[in-house]
């Protein structure tokens, strides 16, 4: 197999795949943006505005739209820190933390309905190869 069909072939994989999250996340009220914030919050605790984008890969301004859009939604607030008041973390309203909770329980449902058509092994081996060959490209 050759890079360019490969590279076609996990484009084409992960296009799809995100237009079936799309789909579920807005169907369950929520854009896409919104959801990483939140799903991220879940499973982190609070963090600071750069520390979620860290690991949610979203623009500075769109971290600071998702998270203004959840604060007025009543599902995260800022709270300052007390090791350094310039700075604030977010964290999740316990509003916040039932929707999510809900909503990634779904979400989770669903990704393993998409991804039954593998196996046990062969989704070892997707893991594993894609992780490989996403740490082995230098950005």
């Amino acid at each position: 197999m050759t890079a360019p069909k490969l590279w076609i072939v996990v484009a084409r994989c992960h296009h799809a795949l995100a237009l079936l999250v799309e789909r579920d996340i807005a169907g369950l009220g929520l854009c896409l943006s919104d959801f990483t914030v939140l799903e991220v919050l879940l499973h982190k605790g609070p963090l600071t505005i750069s520390e979620i984008q860290a690991k949610v890969l979203l623009a500075s301004g769109s971290m600071t739209a998702a998270v203004d859009r959840l604060e007025s939604r009543g599902l995260a607030v800022r709270r300052s820190m007390a090791s350094d008041r310039r700075a604030r973390r977010i964290e999740l309203t316990p509003d916040g933390r039932r929707l999510i909770e809900d909503v990634f329980r779904a979400h989770a449902e669903h990704l393993e309905q998409a991804v039954a058509v593998l196996d046990e092994t062969e989704k070892q081996q997707v893991y594993e190869g894609l992780k490989k060959l996403g740490r082995s490209v230098s950005i």
